[in-house]
């Protein structure tokens, strides 16, 4: 795809977000699911690591190689006409500047990027170094004059069990620093059935807040109420389908 044409795609993205409600992004993991979600009318897609890897036989959490993703992102991008956020994790051991020209040439706006990283034992990164890693991405895009969406993600809600609370303040500070770091949205994971904590985390970041929502058992109405500027859908949306299709073919064994 041209530099011109992932520009625009990466601006268009951008304009969604900070509308009156929650940018919603249907988490895909196929040309036959974005194409679906698309023909549902929305604007805007994200492929998620999760459903990808088990679309491909792979596991999560970089059971494929950056390589593979790009291979198996880029027809998705191509099939349809909006612009698709990527979820990269926590980068496949790339260099920033390497990350976000492997993303250009697939044609992606934007990204997704945690701050566990999984090929050095799933260690969570430091605040410091992963706003050093966003800051990096964020660097690399400007150079290369595409506005890429970088959406930073912490997993540390779910690293803190049952006390998520007592990890509030550690949280804010880190969604904090990747927002100064240059991320345009942040991802805090684990806290979709918890409204004071996402209403908590709400409060203090200023960029939109993503959420992760199942497309069944949540509602639009709840995360708009609690001021959630973007939602996405993890591997829920997978597993709903997945679900369904069960129940389709029970009767047929």
């Amino acid at each position: 795809m041209s530099n011109e044409r992932v520009q625009q795609a990466a601006q268009t993205l951008k304009d969604l977000h900070g509308g009156s409600g929650p940018l919603v992004l249907p988490t895909v993991w196929d040309a036959w699911s974005a194409r679906t979600a698309a023909g549902a009318g929305f604007t805007a897609l994200t492929i998620g690591s999760h459903p990808l890897a088990e679309s491909r036989g792979a596991e999560d959490g970089e059971g494929q190689t950056f390589a593979e993703v790009l291979e198996a992102v880029r027809p998705i991008i191509a099939a349809v006409d909006v612009p698709i956020s990527v979820d990269l994790e926590a980068g496949y051991g790339q260099e920033p500047a390497d990350l976000i020209a492997g993303l250009i040439d697939v044609g992606g706006a934007g990204l997704n990027l945690e701050d566990t990283v999984h090929s050095e034992g799933g260690r969570l990164r430091t605040t410091e170094e992963h706003a050093a890693y966003i800051g990096g991405l964020r660097a690399a895009a400007d150079d290369a004059g595409v506005p890429i969406v970088i959406n930073g993600r912490t997993d540390l809600f779910g690293r803190a069990g049952d006390d998520k609370a007592g990890v509030l303040d550690e949280a804010i500070a880190r969604l904090q620093a990747l927002v100064d770091a240059g991320a345009d949205t942040v991802y805090p994971v684990k806290i979709h059935e918890d409204d004071d904590l996402i209403a908590a985390v709400v409060g203090a970041i200023a960029v939109p807040v993503n959420i992760t929502a199942h497309p069944a058992k949540h509602t639009l109405e709840r995360l708009a109420g609690l001021g959630v500027g973007r939602v996405t859908y993890g591997p829920l949306l997978q597993a709903a389908v997945t679900e369904h299709i069960k129940e389709l073919l029970a009767g047929w064994r």
